[in-house]
């Protein structure tokens, strides 16, 4: 049990947070796109990004399932290689690698890496130990799904492992994803923020929030969360 809020957490981003998908904004600086990653560096500020799993295993940062939003594609990420997707752009570069994100940050601020689950839970583990294996920078790996941090756990546990909360998940269930993910730390939906839930699992974990868009919600925030994840008029 944490003996107060304030207890070091390894993950700390310090008063500036984690920029959500990076510090993007406008056609120029798209999310989850290296500029993007490069700007939050140069503003100082922790990174919070996606990933999705290829067909031939690849971890790439994205967040959706299909490439029409991003890259007016109709491939979809699970179904295609890496190969396939590398011919895709997302502004003007690449969709990234985890591994060309790694290479940017090198360790300047701590990453959260979010895996978005879809029918390929039992390959993610090997993918991430490949990739992150060697990686000293600060880092964590989070999901909505609490079978990821189950099994980085029981795989890896050197790993510092989150659960993704949304606000409407049921008590029941939120407490049955806590007790399998165990996780080190949570992210929450800022719409839970003061509940008598979250303020008990902060006595436990630090609690990060989601995604935090203006000054309004930034104030409530820095009350009753640990780190802030943020965008557009919500950066400090």
């Amino acid at each position: 049990m944490r003996s107060s809020p304030s207890d070091a957490d390894p993950l700390d981003p310090g008063p500036k947070g984690f920029a959500h998908r990076g510090l993007h904004y406008g056609a120029g600086f798209p999310e989850n796109s290296l500029i993007a990653f490069a700007a939050a560096l140069e503003f100082g500020a922790g990174i919070e990004c996606d990933l999705r799993l290829t067909a031939d295993d690849q971890i790439i940062v994205f967040h959706d399932r299909e490439t029409w939003r991003m890259c007016s594609s109709h491939l979809i990420v699970g179904n295609s290689t890496h190969a396939e997707l590398s011919r895709l752009r997302v502004g003007a570069g690449p969709i990234p690698t985890l591994q060309s994100l790694l290479s940017l940050v090198d360790g300047q601020v701590p990453l959260l890496l979010e895996v978005k689950v879809d029918k390929d839970i039992w390959r993610w583990i090997p993918a991430l130990k490949r990739t992150l294996g060697n990686y000293r920078g600060r880092h964590g790996v989070m999901s909505f799904d609490p079978r990821v941090a189950r099994l980085l756990k029981t795989n890896v546990p050197c790993v510092r492992r989150g659960l993704v909360i949304k606000d409407s998940l049921s008590p029941v269930r939120r407490s049955m994803a806590l007790a399998l993910a165990d996780p080190h730390f949570i992210a929450v939906d800022r719409t839970a923020l003061g509940k008598s839930w979250v303020a008990r699992e902060r006595e436990r974990r630090p609690v990060y929030s989601w995604t935090i868009k203006g000054r309004q919600q930034r104030t409530q925030a820095q009350v009753h969360a640990d780190a802030l994840i943020w965008e557009a008029d919500g950066r400090p």
